[in-house]
């Protein structure tokens, strides 16, 4: 339960810094509009292309897991974000109500675990993200995109163990790109033929027990230098 406060508070502070506070409006800073569903789906097929189901290209390919639990961790941000916009609206509470309200759906209790669940194939897993997808567009009750977020990401193994931790090292990614120019479009994303987020899961991979303040360093000291 702590850990889900815990990013929802640090989803808060990263949206209220890159897009200023009242972005719950549906406005940043700069004027441009918000719409998180569509960052959602957005991210979503990009989790879908991390299977290979085209079955024009690459057949005997792999899923890219490491990239899936990433995405994952992306659609996380934009639903935790439409949750704080929608409670912040629509006056529904707190940040430790929706807390509360994730951590009494019955789908938590396999979520918080870090056990394995029963292993898919790749179309079935595919499945579950579209399934998500289809409650984005056809169920406007956020606990509904809540619990088949849940779903998909407990199935997919992705627990709340290691989401907390990705998603920590995402968030700070997430600063470190803001204060690096990636408004601007001056921001190198690919470091000495890595994307950042490959090395952000480096430097977690080596040092689990990294704080968030020396992760930023860690990022600091492996930004290309120009």
């Amino acid at each position: 339960m702590n850990r889900i406060l815990q990013m929802l508070k640090l989803q808060q502070e990263l949206n209220d810094a890159t897009n200023g506070v009242g972005w719950e409006n549906g406005l940043t800073k700069n004027g441009k509009k918000i719409d998180w569903r569509r960052c959602i789906y957005l991210e979503a097929s990009e989790l879908v292309d991390s299977y290979p189901w085209k079955h024009w290209k690459n057949i005997d390919a792999s899923p890219d897991y490491e990239n899936i639990k990433i995405e994952i961790v992306d659609i996380w941000h934009f639903i935790m974000s439409e949750v704080l916009r929608l409670y912040k609206i629509e006056n529904l509470g707190s940040l430790e109500d929706i807390s509360n309200v994730v951590g009494n759906m019955e789908e938590f209790e396999n979520f918080r675990e870090a056990s394995r669940g029963e292993e898919l194939d790749s179309y079935e897993q595919i499945a579950l993200v579209e399934d998500m997808v289809k409650i984005l567009f056809c169920n406007s009750n956020i606990n509904a995109l809540l619990i088949s977020f849940l779903t998909m990401s407990s199935k997919l193994n992705l627990k709340l163990p290691e989401l907390y931790e990705l998603y920590i090292g995402k968030n700070i990614l997430n600063k470190f790109r803001q204060e690096h120019g990636y408004k601007d479009g001056s921001y190198i994303k690919v470091w000495n033929g890595k994307e950042d987020n490959v090395v952000m899961q480096e430097i977690l991979t080596s040092n689990s027990d990294i704080t968030p303040e020396e992760l930023y360093q860690a990022l600091e000291e492996a930004y290309p230098k120009i």
